[in-house]
């Protein structure tokens, strides 16, 4: 996929440069990312966020570690804080610990982190192998990864949240055959953030689940919003239509993420960064206007019929 959004990327850097705009800039960035509310408490949050999974599971000694540093520390100087990760994401949560530490980026960020394990006592130990492997004694947002045993690992979140040691929990999922159990498990338990798969060529969680999160006063993360590799190879050697100029649209990613972004239930999209030279596009996106209803159709219309 890196391959295939490098040549996205680069053709639509060379359109905006061509109508005369300066690649990464939109016309409303002096107003700073947009961002949203979680419902809960009201805390707002920039509207872009990343997400660690595959990217960020390399060796913490190896020279893969360079890059990655210096994408999380862009991303913080650049207005974003909500970071993903996971203890199944291989070294993905040692990785960024170490990151956080050495740039002294934890309290800049809003980290957020699962667990995927059966049984209470098994949940604990993983849990706690987070904290240590992230370095921090608090995290921000622990979610039910997956929703592997939510009947076990729910109790044991609410309890890290009353202690303070977790400031919100929820439940995630990034597959459409667990709608039916995420949606039962919304209506009958109390979550802060749910996190579920959503783009403009995937957009079942639209038809329940998004308006599910906005009636019980739910905040959104949205995961693989670029449909992992689907979408650039959609629009592979294709120029944005010049109608993406009307919501301050510059790149195809930003496509992408805008769509998602500009579904009122969704709090932030968590789209998978490893390079520098992907946190302003991302970012791009959180700025300027987003679609509006009409706009929205006419993109879902363009991406289905290529």
């Amino acid at each position: 996929m890196m391959l295939h959004r490098r040549a996205m990327l680069a053709g639509s850097l060379a359109g905006s440069l061509a109508a005369g705009l300066l690649p990464g800039r939109s016309v409303a960035e002096e107003r700073g990312l947009i961002r949203r509310p979680i419902p809960s408490t009201g805390e707002t949050v920039p509207a872009i966020g990343i997400g660690t999974s595959r990217r960020y599971d390399v060796a913490p000694d190896s020279e893969a570690m360079a890059p990655l540093r210096e994408t999380v520390a862009t991303f913080v100087a650049s207005g974003g804080t909500v970071i993903d990760t996971a203890p199944d994401y291989g070294r993905a949560e040692e990785v960024l610990g170490r990151i956080l530490a050495e740039t002294r980026l934890r309290e800049k960020v809003f980290l957020c982190s699962k667990v995927a394990a059966r049984g209470r006592e098994a949940g604990q130990a993983q849990i706690e192998q987070s904290f240590r492997r992230l370095g921090t004694d608090r995290i921000d947002l622990i979610a039910v990864h997956n929703l592997i045993d939510p009947e076990a690992q729910l109790p044991l979140l609410r309890e890290l949240k009353e202690r303070k040691r977790i400031r919100y929990l929820g439940a995630t999922t990034w597959a459409e055959k667990q709608y039916g159990d995420l949606e039962a498990l919304m209506k009958a338990e109390t979550l802060d953030v749910i996190q579920v798969n959503y783009a403009v060529d995937a957009r079942q969680a639209a038809e329940r689940i998004l308006p599910l999160a906005k009636d019980r006063g739910v905040a959104v993360m949205v995961n693989v919003p670029f449909g992992r590799e689907r979408l650039f190879n959609l629009v592979r050697g294709r120029e944005l239509p010049p109608w993406a100029a009307e919501f301050d649209c510059r790149t195809w990613p930003q496509f992408f993420l805008k769509y998602v972004l500009s579904h009122e239930a969704v709090t932030c999209p968590v789209p998978g960064t490893a390079q520098v030279r992907y946190v302003e596009d991302n970012l791009g996106a959180a700025r300027g206007r987003l679609p509006d209803t009409a706009t929205r159709r006419k993109m879902e219309e363009f991406i289905d019929g290529l």
